[in-house]
């Protein structure tokens, strides 16, 4: 394999190696925050969510925060490559115009700009993704405790400086700041374990879906947050990132295996941990998670030598047509990655291709 690569935890790798990969084994999928990265992962949801995953009938879990819970709410919908398709367009060719006398865009106003593209995107549709008949969908947010309550100029900052400092001294302690909560199929179950950190759970709705996937895609200072969500406790409501950005929860499935289509090799647990390195490291959380990952040197390969991010709005500025050009090059590039994998499923899932995680 030349773009793809993929790496296992222990126990996943020892069940590949006894039986492989199977679209039966899979019990949960995450869908990681991390804003444009995710458009290098569209030929893999095609794959798996329009091809290989229905060949089985088991209920699996979708847990996403951010860009991961959009993907995976995508595919919920009655046609999933359809929905992969335009998902894909739709964020390629966003387009944020900046009104006369300003510099930038407000949060407000991108929050209004991001709500009208998730109405235009599910409307009438929210009651297929919440009735699949096989997966359960999760959505993480960070809902505010105390001084992060409620959205406020000056309480924000103050909050969010604060749970810098004491996230980057103990990961438990950012609890005191804020707190998971899961909007979830109704009926679900979590599908990790929630003694690592102060976790919530509420029912997704037709009333609560849209504000829900949007307070998980509400990044902090960019977009405002999401206040009083119906049928979940009061408060503000932002990016599922920030408390888990790469979804590094304690995954059960002592009967299959967790498949994580990721960007990269590293689960980091939380936004904050971007730069604490000793938290990227796998843990036993881990242990049946198969991630497939981009390859570091098939990603220098791709515009400018990196993976889509959101540092992209900035470079090309005004020349919204570059971007969108590099953005789509680096998806059509992508389609590599799903070749590589069906054709990896297609030889039994040798577990020699298989890296330690």
């Amino acid at each position: 394999m030349k773009a793809l690569r993929i790496y296992a935890g222990p126990a996943a790798r020892a069940h590949m190696a006894a039986q492989g990969l199977a679209p039966q084994d899979v019990r949960t999928v995450p869908g990681a925050a991390g804003g444009p990265k995710g458009l290098i992962l569209g030929p893999i949801d095609r794959f798996l969510f329009g091809d290989w995953l229905p060949q089985s009938t088991q209920p699996v879990d979708l847990v996403g925060s951010s860009i991961g819970a959009w993907r995976l709410a995508n595919a919920c919908l009655s046609d999933p490559k359809t929905a992969f398709d335009q998902f894909e367009h739709g964020y390629i060719h966003q387009h944020f115009e900046v009104p006369a006398g300003q510099k930038r865009m407000s949060a407000q106003q991108v929050s209004a700009k991001f709500s009208e593209g998730l109405r235009d995107f599910y409307g009438g549709r929210t009651r297929e993704v919440l009735a699949h008949s096989r997966y359960r969908l999760h959505v993480i947010t960070a809902r505010g405790r105390h001084i992060l309550g409620r959205e406020g100029r000056a309480r924000t900052p103050a909050g969010y400086l604060g749970a810098f400092i004491t996230n980057s001294m103990h990961r438990k302690g950012l609890g005191a700041w804020l707190e998971r909560v899961v909007f979830s199929s109704p009926g679900a179950t979590l599908p990790f374990g929630t003694q690592d950190f102060r976790t919530r759970q509420v029912s997704l709705a037709e009333t609560n879906f849209e504000l829900a996937l949007q307070a998980s895609c509400s990044i902090p200072f960019m977009l405002e947050a999401m206040h009083d969500i119906p049928g979940a406790p009061p408060g503000a409501y932002w990016d599922g990132g920030i408390t888990d950005y790469h979804l590094h929860l304690n995954y059960g499935n002592a009967d299959g295996v967790v498949l994580y289509p990721h960007f990269q090799k590293a689960v980091v647990p939380g936004w904050l941990d971007k730069g604490l390195k000793w938290r990227h490291k796998p843990t036993r959380f881990l242990e049946r998670t198969v991630v497939l990952a981009p390859d570091p040197e098939w990603v220098r390969k791709l515009p400018n030598g990196k993976l889509p991010d959101r540092n992209d709005f900035l470079r090309y500025g005004n020349d919204q047509g570059g971007r969108m050009k590099a953005w789509g090059i680096a998806a059509q590039e992508a389609r590599r990655l799903a070749d590589e994998l069906a054709e990896w499923l297609h030889r039994g899932s040798p577990v020699a291709d298989v890296q330690p995680l």
